[in-house]
């Protein structure tokens, strides 16, 4: 064979050889470029936080439970309107008295020596009235006769006056004494039950209130509970409204009250407005000063809608929840909370029946922010989408 044509096949087995590893080459090249492209794609979908997305339901009509404070009808401290001594008590703690009955005596022997001066100097100066009204008429016979002056005449008119004026501040002294006297005999000045009993026997009680009061008496043929609203649900509230107020003595009995009257205003302080309900009270298994549960049923509100607790992004933004769409981009939204459930919240306004809301967002989540969005249910408030 020619030796040029023996080169020639030489040269063309060695380009056949390098176009084959240059091809070689170039899809190993191809296939890494591709595995590392899938493994950007993979790192990028994997660094995308994970989010359980449920779906905003219409808020339904529930009730909502508040501390409500209970007083009696009506509720009196029975003080001493003079002073001395208990002589007698004669009711005790827990017993029911009628109006006018007689609960105790006290002895008072400086009054009874004070009623006695008194009813003295009213007799001195109803004779001192007498003889200067006598004096007076005689001296008007004589100015009539000309026997006297006119001057004379009006000045024994005048001591007659003045006579009169003193027998009737005696007489208003006695009747004040004897006033006082009266006050010895302590009487319930309604009917209701004795809550408290501080006389004793022999024990000296002053006029007035700086000692203890010797007796307190409530009415609790019905009772007042007083409960402090939230402003959110103030609308809902009428007077008439229909609550149940449970007590932890007896916490298997509810006892009905009516709203009778509200503050009309919101304490600046609380957010709240203070209520008064109504109970009768024909059993009275309630005790005033005793706190309870007042529970009141609230109507659905039209346009709102419901969410857990924990879907609510509460900072110096103020609160917001986190909406995804369908291509896994969030949204921070403004909302109005209402009332709270505890493990839910009742949204005002902000949202519409169906928006894709985070269940659950991370602190640091922004609008157009990517996420991936598990399908996984929350439990009472949908399911994700």
């Amino acid at each position: 064979m020619p030796e040029n044509t023996r080169t020639k096949r030489r040269y063309l087995s060695v380009g056949i050889a390098a176009a084959a590893l240059v091809a070689i080459v170039g899809g190993g090249i191809a296939i890494r470029h591709d595995a590392e492209a899938e493994q950007e794609t993979i790192a990028q979908n994997n660094a995308l936080p994970t989010v359980s997305v449920i779906r905003a339901q219409p808020a339904q009509g529930g009730s909502v439970s508040l501390p409500g404070e209970l007083s009696a009808l009506n509720e009196a401290e029975i003080n001493a309107r003079t002073s001395g001594f208990v002589s007698r008590w004669l009711v005790d703690i827990g017993q029911s008295v009628k109006a006018g009955q007689l609960l105790a005596i006290l002895d008072a022997p400086e009054l009874e020596q004070q009623l006695s001066q008194a009813r003295a100097d009213y007799q001195t100066a109803a004779a001192n009235r007498d003889l200067a009204k006598t004096t007076a008429d005689r001296w008007r016979i004589l100015r009539g006769k000309d026997a006297v002056s006119t001057q004379e005449a009006d000045e024994k008119q005048g001591q007659y006056l003045a006579a009169k004026a003193t027998a009737d501040a005696a007489r208003a002294n006695v009747g004040r004494l004897q006033t006082l006297r009266g006050f010895t005999r302590i009487n319930a000045p309604f009917a209701g039950v004795i809550t408290s009993r501080n006389a004793q026997l022999g024990a000296l009680v002053n006029a007035g209130n700086a000692n203890k009061p010797l007796f307190t008496i409530a009415d609790v043929s019905q009772m007042r509970v007083y409960v402090r609203i939230p402003q959110n649900i103030i609308g809902q509230l009428e007077p008439g409204t229909i609550a149940e107020v449970k007590v932890p003595n007896d916490p298997t009995h509810g006892f009905s009250a009516t709203l009778v009257r509200t503050a009309r205003a919101v304490d600046r302080e609380s957010g709240t407005m203070l209520a008064e309900f109504k109970v009768m009270h024909p059993g009275q298994k309630l005790v005033p000063g005793s706190f309870g549960t007042v529970e009141l049923a609230l109507q659905k509100t039209q346009g709102t809608v419901e969410l857990p607790a924990t879907s609510l992004i509460v900072n110096s933004k103020g609160t917001r929840v986190a909406l995804v769409d369908a291509h896994g981009r969030v949204q921070l939204k403004s909302v109005q909370v209402g009332r709270d459930n505890g493990r839910s919240v009742t949204i005002l306004s902000g949202l519409q029946p169906n928006d894709r809301v985070i269940a659950t967002p991370p602190d640091a989540l922004e609008t157009g922010d990517q996420v991936r969005v598990a399908k996984i249910n929350v439990a009472g408030a949908g399911h994700a989408g």
